[in-house]
């Protein structure tokens, strides 16, 4: 008699990703648009998730192009996937990442679309309504958010798209296996941005642990070097592959992150992927809510049953 193996929650959402090859294929050709060009490690490692699965699929990318050097007219191949970074920009908070993706929406009507694993949320119904206006003039659109939230808001406005629950791209990342031994106790892995809460500012007064987030990740030196790719794409680079060397310096900086964080015993986190990294490792933390609950949603759908995580407030 065979005995089974328990699974871990961590194969299992890494599996459940395999549901995108319904609307790409094995083997397809596609454009891979809107990867990140800036100091977001969730966003990096996202992108990394993605190439990952494009890799273990046999999925093609002729082209990738960031919001800084997307082309206007470019000509896509009808028979050529149009892929949309995944992540948490979709909606009025970021208006450049969205009007891209509009964009290309509208300009694009005899391509299929995808949209990677995203976050809806509008501060403004009217923008939700104009964008719904444009993804419905499309017909063959088809969306994955993350959280059953951004499902329901999906479904009831893109009444023409196919529109799916899927975890985040960076569960491809699994597993992240370092030789490191954590030599601190605790990270504190906190947001600095619009989308902080109270219940932070009242554990950043604690005074526990080592305190970081993507902006404090990395120094001058790499914030400038970011900026400089950034400049040359958005200019145009020549003859300089200016993808293929964002590809390798974005290596080292999300093998930065899994360095820093490997080095401490456990994770405090405000940010979705300090929480998804630290899953990735397998290393105990916990996730504080950020001010429009997407954290909290993201782990009652998909991590709650990892071990080592916790959601702020819950036993």
């Amino acid at each position: 008699m065979q005995v089974k193996r328990n699974v871990h929650p961590m194969d299992a959402l890494k599996g459940q990703l395999r549901q995108i090859l319904h609307s790409i294929p094995s083997g397809s050709s596609i454009q891979y648009v809107d990867y990140p060009v800036y100091n977001n490690g969730g966003d990096l490692l996202i992108m990394k998730g993605a190439e990952a699965f494009f890799k273990a699929n046999g999925i093609r990318v002729k082209g990738r192009y960031s919001v800084l050097d997307f082309p206007d007219g470019l000509k896509i191949p009808r028979n050529q996937i149009i892929v949309l970074q995944g992540g948490g920009n979709f909606g009025d908070l970021y208006p450049v990442h969205q009007k891209l993706r509009e964009k290309i929406v509208a300009s694009y009507p005899e391509n299929r679309i995808v949209i990677l694993p995203q976050t809806i949320y509008y501060k403004n119904e009217a923008e939700f309504d104009r964008t719904a206006d444009i993804f419905n003039g499309h017909p063959d659109v088809h969306l994955y958010v993350r959280d059953p939230s951004s499902y329901e808001m999906a479904t009831l406005k893109f009444h023409r798209c196919s529109v799916y629950l899927s975890p985040d791209m960076a569960h491809q990342l699994w597993p992240i296996r370092t030789k490191s031994i954590p030599g601190k106790d605790l990270l504190c892995f906190f947001r600095t941005d619009i989308e902080k809460t109270g219940e932070q500012a009242r554990l950043e007064s604690a005074g526990r642990g080592d305190y970081l987030d993507w902006g404090s990740l990395y120094n001058k030196i790499e914030k400038k070097s970011i900026s400089v790719i950034g400049r040359m794409m958005t200019k145009g680079s020549g003859t300089l592959p200016m993808q293929a060397i964002w590809g390798k310096y974005s290596d080292y900086l999300v093998n930065k992150a899994i360095k820093r964080f490997s080095g401490y015993k456990s994770v405090q986190t405000s940010r979705l992927h300090g929480h998804i990294l630290s899953c990735l490792l397998d290393k105990p933390n916990t996730l504080l809510d950020n001010s429009y609950g997407k954290n909290s949603n993201y782990y009652n759908t998909w991590t709650k049953e990892i071990e080592s995580a916790r959601l702020e407030g819950m036993s």
